[in-house]
């Protein structure tokens, strides 16, 4: 493999690179709260074991939980709630990996170890598929799109999410504040690139913006 010092992947990789490199007490704990890896293998000495957290998908059905509880919503609302979260989470994970498979982009960790550093490691598991486009973030925005069709734009809320798993929780004044934290967690996570991120998070509000159209709209206001 060979890349231009001057090309626009050689810059990719290397912003990378950089930010995982000299990541701030905050840029760390903003990666390692939106990990959402169910099954983190880890090793000490002889040891190796899997560590469990909650999955992508998951983590955003909770914070679909927190904001029909904190309003008290009714029956119809939640579930209402429920069924296009999810619509929306399956169709912007179909549209992350059909654009992983299709594009097949290389991961962050093969160009670094081959160009940078043989022993560099990122913060977080380099997950073992295709980078682009990032999953969690067409995801995140997919899910917070809908969310903000029904319940607003400044919804401010305390993502307890993770709580069980991880011990963290983070205090957020949108979903999009939180998807866009989320989204760019994968880059200070050393697992994608900005463009796959700022790229999925475009494709994952259309996505929520489809099922909004389609199928929000027609149920109408619920209490």
């Amino acid at each position: 493999m060979w890349i231009s010092n001057n090309s626009t992947f050689y810059n990719m990789v290397k912003e990378v690179y950089t930010v995982s490199n000299n990541l701030t007490p905050e840029q760390l704990e903003i990666a390692r709260f939106w990990d959402d890896n169910p099954f983190v293998i880890e090793h000490a000495g002889h040891l190796t074991f899997g560590t469990k957290k909650i999955t992508p998908g998951g983590h955003w059905m909770g914070i679909a939980a927190i904001a029909a509880r904190q309003t008290g919503a009714g029956a119809v609302k939640t579930a209402l709630t429920y069924a296009l979260t999810s619509a929306s989470l399956l169709d912007a994970f179909i549209s992350s990996w059909d654009a992983k498979y299709k594009w097949s982009y290389v991961r962050p960790i093969t160009v670094i170890h081959e160009y940078w550093q043989k022993d560099w490691k990122p913060l977080l598991q380099t997950p073992p598929f295709p980078e682009y486009t990032s999953g969690h973030s067409t995801i995140t925005a997919a899910a917070a799109t809908v969310l903000t069709h029904l319940y607003g734009d400044n919804f401010a809320f305390n993502d307890t999410s993770d709580l069980r798993y991880i011990g963290m929780q983070r205090k957020f004044t949108s979903f999009y504040q939180a998807a866009d934290e989320c989204s760019v967690s994968r880059l200070y996570g050393g697992i994608h690139y900005r463009l796959s991120t700022d790229e999925g998070a475009r494709a994952g509000r259309k996505v929520g913006e489809l099922v909004v159209n389609r199928l929000g709209r027609k149920v109408g206001p619920q209490p």
